[in-house]
């Protein structure tokens, strides 16, 4: 199976920086896509950021110009470079893959545990 490890949130003060880690393991022979999700209390789980296998990106436009997604094929990792901290962006964050076990098998997206990131102002 594949497991997604998440790690690098915390508390941090308005106008801060974290950065989230998200690795992937297991049987895996490709990685297609990959995202953060957030999710606040009492709030629907939002798309902060995604990436194309190819590297393409997008961001909600709530984080454009203070967050930057990127991975690494070779370690299968995701990252989320969050600047300029906001007390909204306070939510607990997901990391999302979608991957492929075989050669010609299918595609099934995986979700990370989450981590909490807490913004005071």
């Amino acid at each position: 199976q594949v497991q997604l490890v998440e790690s690098g949130g915390g508390l941090v003060q308005a106008g801060g920086s974290l950065r989230l880690s998200c690795a992937a393991s297991g049987t895996i022979f490709s990685i297609n896509s990959m995202g953060w999700y957030r999710q606040a209390p009492g709030k629907q789980r939002e798309s902060v950021a995604g990436i194309t296998s190819g590297g393409s990106t997008n961001y909600a436009d709530s984080v454009k110009g203070r967050f930057t997604i990127s991975r690494d094929n070779a370690k299968n990792t995701v990252w989320l470079k969050m600047n300029s901290l906001k007390p909204e962006d306070t939510a607990v964050y997901y990391c999302q893959v979608s991957v492929r076990t075989a050669v010609a098998g299918p595609w099934y997206v995986y979700w990370g545990q989450g981590t909490q990131v807490t913004v005071s102002s």
